[in-house]
């Protein structure tokens, strides 16, 4: 009975989709004006049973029923109650209606809240939005749909897989799903700009607030995905390249590009046709992201191999939504004008410069991470790794981070270097001591070399817009802005530390036996057999002491069986210090050498310093967007309520 609410309520929703389309068109002629008046409520409408179908989702999951097919294939009536609802959101299906419920609810949040715009603009706009979620739910209910039913009953479920069985994946997918949702929601206002032919800064301060939101989800989606590979894989590494993270990271290039235009808008009234085009490109991104993760043509720890006739789906819809706008741009484009003019050494031009400098950035990711599927499907075998996105990525990303240094500094239209130049000084002084102290250390390689000497020029260089002002009084987007530039600075040396000063060791030791790995010593004290809700594990405690006069810490790393679906894997142990992380993950029982007694077990062990600050600047970079955030609709909210009591006295004094 739930399912079938569900699924009804899923076709109610995309008929209130259609309905909100021909509405917002029909309400843009003059004839159809009348119309216009339901496209709100009727976005409001839709998102209310998107979300309700969810929750439908949700519950059948949490409740294993083992009747609808989708339960079945990924959960398991062992499994910890929160493992079974983040199953609602770890498959395919589940994941495209975590998709249509995130933008039904995004559109109605827009069609409440949104005052600004023009109301034409407004129906353009959500007709757009309407657009985008019926193909969506077109997807759901024909090719995907989660409320399947299962005949005959099975006894038990399949289960999850077990590497996403991690409280990681509560949180990481509905957080990237945010972002590339709030991108449909900045894709659909650039439409509804075109429309109208309605760009400006009005259009820009509209569009803002939801492209800063957008891009907080991404930044925070990125760095928790980061972090579990990081330590659940047991790879050791926080970055690989891999085509899926690379899908989540060609967005977050692009919104923050867009991100950056839409500020230059709103204060200056320039940038219009690359805000518009930026708009588009950043959700033809995500778009790409979805092909990619659901097509079935990758293999990936983080895809979804499903049938390839979906991805032929997905394709289509992304060549409607993106070859459509860029038609629609193309014959737009002679009318939307570049708007006020500036001089190349102005804050407007360092911010082109970054926009350039992102947009390169991105093509050289987007054009490694296809590259090899296309030659794959003319019969060769190309592999594009860390040498090539690491050497071309760094050179833009170099000049990238200096323009970051000296940009926030500038004036709006019209500035000299001669004025910015003396506070500068101490960054620049700080990036040469920093190159020099790392070439005395000695054994780094060139990017990590540049990256410390930048992160420590470029941290110092953040704080600066905040000399001479009263801190009590700096306006939130401000402190924004130097809290997220100061967390790149942060997140670049903890990259550039772990990449250069990295220690591994691959060792097989028996009990009471001690190994070192930096300045840690690592004993194998005992490995016994451990068992949880729905696997067993091998766990061996590790003492831990760093130095000679450190304290004995114990780790736990484990070795785990999982029965639903059977799989191994390795959980790993961390231990956190101020300077860096011990790392530690646990492999099987070594063969035995002839003689031997006692079992040696093997070790893999890294210490990685200052490891975490990659993870603690991702988390600033997110608390500066959220800090510029709550300023701008703190002053949204203080310009309405400022219009309301002028248009109050107003009609008390005609009275």
């Amino acid at each position: 009975m739930i399912a079938e609410l569900g699924l009804a309520a899923l076709w109610l929703a995309a008929a209130l989709a259609a309905l909100q389309l021909v509405s917002g068109a029909l309400g843009l002629t003059e004839r159809g004006a009348v119309l216009g008046g339901a496209v709100r409520p009727v976005a409001v409408v839709q998102g209310g049973l998107a979300l309700l179908a969810f929750a439908c989702l949700i519950y059948v999951f949490s409740v294993t029923d083992l009747s609808v097919k989708l339960v079945a294939l990924n959960s398991h009536s062992m499994k910890p109650l929160v493992f079974k609802i983040a199953g609602a959101w770890g498959n395919h299906e589940g994941s495209m209606l975590l998709w249509v419920t995130v933008m039904g609810l995004g559109g109605a949040f827009v069609a409440l809240v949104e005052k600004r715009l023009p109301e034409r603009t407004m129906l353009a706009t959500l007709a757009g939005q309407a657009f985008v979620s019926l193909g969506f739910y077109a997807f759901l209910l024909l090719a995907s749909n989660p409320f399947e039913r299962l005949s005959p009953v099975p006894m038990e479920g399949n289960g999850l897989n077990p590497l996403l069985q991690d409280l990681g994946l509560a949180f990481h997918p509905p957080t990237l799903y945010l972002g590339y949702v709030g991108l449909s929601i900045a894709f659909s206002f650039a439409i509804g700009a075109l429309v109208t032919r309605e760009v400006g800064p009005a259009f820009a301060k509209a569009m803002r607030p939801w492209v800063l939101g957008a891009w907080i989800f991404l930044t925070v989606g990125i760095t928790a995905g980061s972090y579990w590979a990081y330590y659940e894989l047991g790879w050791g590494g926080w970055w690989f390249w891999d085509p899926v993270e690379n899908a989540s990271l060609m967005p977050w290039l692009a919104a923050t590009a867009l991100l950056h235009s839409c500020g230059v808008l709103a204060a200056r009234n320039a940038l219009r046709a690359w805000t518009i085009m930026l708009g588009v490109v950043a959700f033809s991104m995500s778009m790409i992201g979805t092909f990619l993760v659901r097509s079935g043509i990758l293999t990936s720890v983080h895809a979804f191999a499903v049938d390839p006739q979906r991805g032929t789906f997905i394709l289509a819809l992304l060549a409607i939504y993106i070859g459509g706008a860029l038609v629609l741009f193309g014959l737009r484009a002679a009318t939307v004008t570049e708007g006020e003019r500036f001089a190349f050494v102005s804050r407007e031009g360092a911010l082109v410069v970054n926009n350039v400098m992102l947009s390169a950035i991105l093509g050289i990711v987007l054009f490694g991470t296809l590259y090899p599927l296309f030659a794959e499907a003319m019969g060769a075998k190309v592999s594009v790794g860390p040498p090539y996105f690491n050497a071309m990525s760094a050179l833009f990303a170099v000049p990238m981070l200096v323009v970051l240094m000296v940009g926030p500094l500038l004036r709006w239209r019209r500035d000299k270097f001669g004025r910015v130049g003396r506070g500068l000084v101490i960054p620049a002084m700080l990036v040469v001591a920093g190159g020099i102290g790392v070439l005395v250390l000695g054994g780094v390689a060139l990017l990590p070399w540049i990256g410390l000497a930048l992160s420590v020029g470029l941290g110092w260089a953040s704080l600066l817009p905040l000399k001479g002002r009263n801190l009590r009084r700096t306006p939130l987007p401000i402190w924004g802005m130097v809290v997220a530039h100061f967390g790149i600075a942060v997140a670049l040396f903890g990259m550039s530390s772990e990449s250069a000063f990295s220690v591994e060791k691959l060792v097989a030791v028996r009990m009471g036996e001690v190994t070192q790995v930096g300045p840690w010593g690592v004993k194998l004290d005992t490995v016994e057999p451990v068992a949880g809700p729905n696997w067993t594990a091998m766990e061996a405690r590790l003492l831990v002491r760093y130095g000679i006069d450190g304290k004995v810490t114990r780790m736990l790393p484990q070795s785990r069986s999982f029965w639903a679906p059977p799989q191994q894997t390795s959980e790993s142990a961390l231990l956190t210090r101020w300077n860096g992380q011990l790392y530690a993950v646990l492999g099987g029982e070594a063969p035995k050498v002839d003689g031997e007694k006692q079992s040696r077990w093997q070790l893999r062990l890294w210490w990685k310093p200052f490891a975490p600050l990659i993870w603690i600047g991702g988390l600033l970079i997110a608390l500066g967007g959220l800090l510029a955030l709550l300023g701008r609709v703190a002053a949204d909210v203080r310009r309405i309520v400022a219009k309301d009591k002028i248009a109050y006295r107003r009609e008390k004094q005609g009275r």
